[in-house]
């Protein structure tokens, strides 16, 4: 039996705007518990939008590979961070690697810290939508970090039982709710705190007083081309209602930005900005009426503040919001997404039983479970 380490060595990884926001907490977790010695490494595969969370989480990377490039394409990227992540081991020799949800950084450093044998710990394991186009990449990548995993911490028990359903082995299976609620109830006391920190959307919160606002996000591979001109002509078409505003944070990829400006820049209720900080983000949720998204966390997110989320996407690895009724999958036709939003505008009783529906997602507790069972996984005791 390998002898526990006096204070165990753990290498939490991540890129990308969404898993800085559902590690940040488990971050925070480990740096709280003496058991441990939490170290960071981020590839800042999203630059930008990755150093608003660090910033505003008070999180210093211990080691930043600094690997986002323009028009870089997936093998390209894996090779760059396999590798550079493979250096970063090697120098801080971690007990533990813990990555999270489905991205290519969670994935290749999955893979090289399988190549050294280093058990990994996937945050957020066992979501699948069982297409691997839909959404491409990340199917894959969250099945291949699933196959070299050491503990998965699955967010639902769906997301579990369909690790079980892949012979995963059940004593390796955890259920620990999803930390994206631990990250929106931490910033939320933020706000309530310190108000300042939220208050970006200020002046649009006064120039579109009275209407119904649609909080929107788009930003998928899989939606590039034909689904981003559909989203685009549904959002215009639903503009077109006196009652309606629109506060659309539109991603940096050009093959959104594009699209976007061109369909929908000059029309008064439509507000194209930048990207949002997480307080401000969390502040748009609150505000918005409904939220249109193709995005995975939002529809988490949106429903522990009450607010319906329609998924402009075919598939989703997050069935239990569709069954439980806080999410409805619309695709990305123009007509279909009109329909859709016209439904819950129009239709008081539609719109509540999905604002009422119960949030499947966690208590807000997942960060606390996921270090107590790290820590009987070494050895400690509580």
């Amino acid at each position: 039996m390998t002898p526990k380490p006096e204070k165990a060595r753990i290498l939490t990884i991540f890129g990308t705007r969404p898993e800085a926001i559902k590690l940040f907490p488990v971050v925070h977790a480990l740096e709280a518990d003496p058991r441990f010695e939490s170290m960071v490494c981020v590839s800042a595969q999203h630059r930008q939008m990755l150093d608003q969370v660090l910033d505003i989480a008070r999180i210093v990377p211990d080691h930043d590979l600094d690997v986002m490039q323009p028009d870089q394409t997936l093998d390209a990227l894996t090779a760059t961070l396999l590798t550079g992540l493979g250096k970063v081991m090697d120098a801080v020799r971690p007990d533990r690697v813990i990555v999270q949800g489905d991205t290519a950084t969670a994935m290749s450093g999955a893979l090289a810290a399988y190549y050294r044998k280093i058990p990994v710990d996937h945050v957020e394991a066992g979501l699948r939508s069982y297409n691997i186009y839909h959404p491409w990449p990340e199917e894959v990548n969250r099945r291949i970090i699933g196959a070299m995993a050491s503990l998965h911490f699955a967010p639902t028990r769906t997301a579990a039982d369909a690790l079980l359903k892949e012979n995963t082995d059940p004593a390796r299976v955890h259920v620990t709710g999803n930390t994206v609620i631990d990250a929106l109830h931490w910033v939320t006391a933020r706000i309530e705190a310190e108000p300042a920190l939220a208050d970006g959307l200020a002046d649009l919160e006064a120039r579109f007083a009275g209407r119904r606002v649609i909080g929107v996000t788009s930003h998928r591979r899989e939606n590039f081309g034909e689904g981003m001109r559909g989203i685009a002509e549904a959002i215009r078409t639903i503009a077109a209602r006196p009652d309606v505003a629109v506060i659309f944070p539109v991603h940096l990829n050009p093959n959104v930005r594009k699209v976007m400006k061109e369909a929908l820049a000059g029309l008064d209720n439509v507000a194209l900005i930048e990207p949002l900080d997480y307080p401000n983000f969390a502040r748009l949720l609150d505000l918005s009426d409904i939220m249109l998204t193709d995005s995975g966390g939002v529809q988490e997110e949106a429903p522990a503040l009450g607010k319906p989320v329609l998924v402009m996407r075919e598939t989703t690895e997050r069935p239990e919001g569709v069954e439980a009724g806080t999410a409805k999958l619309v695709g990305t036709s123009a007509a279909a997404i009109v329909t859709e939003l016209s439904t819950l505008l129009d239709d008081k009783g539609s719109y509540e039983a999905m604002a009422r529906a119960h949030n499947p997602f966690g208590d807000g507790k997942a960060s606390a479970r996921i270090v107590e069972l790290l820590a009987n996984e070494i050895g400690y005791e509580a």
